[in-house]
């Protein structure tokens, strides 16, 4: 035990929850819950996305891929600079035509519903697990720092976290988000510098025995369905995995519609880009500069208490505490992002539509706030069997793509023609759900590959069914 870092630890912990649940007061309706109010800056919406789609298994499963690998990862980050372009042309404006709070509501002034209720089940879904799997990495740290448990590892944080996403919502996600991104990010900057002060021959050595052993390769030009990170999947299956992930998953969907205007949202999602590069960047130069420092040794134990545990055991007594928090800050930050989406989606798409909006704002807000403590209670106990996934990074990013193809391919349907209506967009969902289904279990295609597979699978068998379904229904 070291008291000063536990202390650090500890403090920020309690700052930040005290922090978030500071914005109880302005929540007053569900637009001041879910999209807050619409009042956030680009900026900040900007570092709120980045929190969103960087978790802890950003933070401790990255390192690793450059230990054993070199910096192929980042070709997959350049695919999600394509996806934005796609989302700014083809989703932003749909999304801001009228106050929407869910983009599964989009789904329903295309196509009915149905399919609204469909595409924001998947959500559910899909978000809860591979929020689970956050979760589960989430003990990975505590457990190297405390020597806890798994259960009381993951009951602290969810805890903590529930608390100020059920006082402050959107609000508090957003701006905690912004103190916990600038926190990771000076943890991470932090653990590099010290990194390459503790390798005898500094910079010069560094980059001469990770160049000598293909660490600073960038690109991979092979053509393959097998290999997960190579340029075309990078560039193909990045641009679909990320056009997915922030066109049509609400976690940062939300996000995008907190913004003032569809300018301010499109400045945001630019600018977040420029960040995920840059922090890609940093994690798998931590893990080179790991790499070099241990001569290449195998790792010994799960690859993702690599990074944590050279923090803990090797930083100075102070840094390390500030360095844990910070993994501890995106943790938290993601939570509270997935806390927050997963209520809107089953407050506004299901509970509201079902109970006709009879009842007055006080009341869906209640029930918007005992709808995240549900989620909580769900992601503690998916978290409890994410420990036999394997790596957690990889893990989380799969579970995703399995069925963010199938949304993005409805999605596409309802956007980019008119003829199918609402069967053939069932039956676009239901096609996709069965390729992926057999791509998962019966193939060796890699998850970069997988949201391409189903969105076209989705769309193709949409279109296509509409022409023996019938029954034209015109765009929003």
């Amino acid at each position: 035990m070291r008291p000063v870092d536990l202390s650090i630890i500890l403090v920020y912990l309690a700052a930040v929850t005290w922090f978030g649940a500071r914005f109880r007061e302005s929540q007053k309706s569900l637009k001041d819950y879910f999209l807050g109010g619409r009042s956030a800056p680009w900026w900040a919406i900007s570092l709120s996305i980045v929190s969103a789609e960087t978790s802890t298994l950003t933070i401790i499963g990255t390192p690793p891929l450059a230990y054993a690998g070199s910096y192929v990862f980042l070709q997959v980050v350049f695919g999600y600079l394509l996806a934005r372009i796609v989302i700014s042309t083809v989703f932003l404006p749909q999304y801001f035509k009228g106050q929407l709070f869910t983009a599964y509501t989009l789904m329903e002034r295309r196509f009915g519903p149905r399919v609204r209720k469909v595409t924001a089940g998947i959500f559910l879904i899909t978000r809860a697990l591979a929020e689970g799997v956050r979760v589960f990495a989430i003990s990975i740290v505590i457990s190297i720092v405390l020597h806890t448990d798994m259960r009381w590892s993951v009951g602290v944080i969810i805890l903590l976290t529930l608390f100020y996403t059920f006082e402050g919502g959107m609000t508090a996600v957003i701006w905690t988000d912004v103190i916990q991104m600038i926190m990771y990010v000076l943890g991470a900057a932090i653990s590099f510098a010290v990194l390459a002060g503790k390798i005898p021959g500094g910079w010069p050595y560094i980059w001469n025995a990770a160049s000598a052993a293909g660490k600073l390769r960038v690109f991979d030009f092979q053509w393959s369905w097998t290999l997960p990170y190579t340029f075309w999947a990078g560039i193909i299956g990045g641009c679909f995995l990320t056009t997915a992930s922030h066109g049509t998953d609400q976690l940062v969907v939300q996000r995008l519609l907190s913004a003032q205007t569809q300018t301010q949202s499109r400045f945001a999602l630019f600018a977040s880009w420029i960040v995920i590069l840059i922090q890609f960047t940093l994690f798998l130069t931590i893990g080179v500069l790991l790499w070099v420092l241990r001569d290449g040794m195998p790792i010994a134990g799960p690859p993702d208490r690599l990074y944590p545990s050279f923090i803990w055991e090797s930083l100075p007594t102070g840094i390390a505490g500030l360095s844990m928090a910070a993994i501890l800050a995106a943790a938290m930050a993601n939570l509270s992002a997935a806390l927050n989406s997963l209520a809107s989606a089953t407050v506004v798409d299901f509970y509201q539509p079902l109970t006709n909006s009879r009842y007055s704002p006080a009341h869906y807000l209640r029930v918007s706030r005992f709808s995240t403590v549900f989620w909580g209670v769900v992601l503690a106990a998916i978290a409890f069997v994410a420990s036999q996934w394997g790596s957690v990074l990889e893990s989380g990013l799969s579970i995703a793509s399995v069925t963010l193809g199938i949304l993005l391919g409805v999605f596409l349907l309802g956007v980019l023609t008119s003829r199918p209506g609402e069967w053939a967009a069932i039956t676009g969902v239901a096609a996709g759900t069965a390729v992926m289904l057999f791509v998962k279990l019966a193939t060796k295609i890699p998850f970069t590959w997988w949201v391409m597979i189903g969105s076209s699978a989705t769309f193709g068998a949409g279109y296509l069914s509409s022409f023996l379904i019938g029954g034209w229904r015109k765009t929003a």
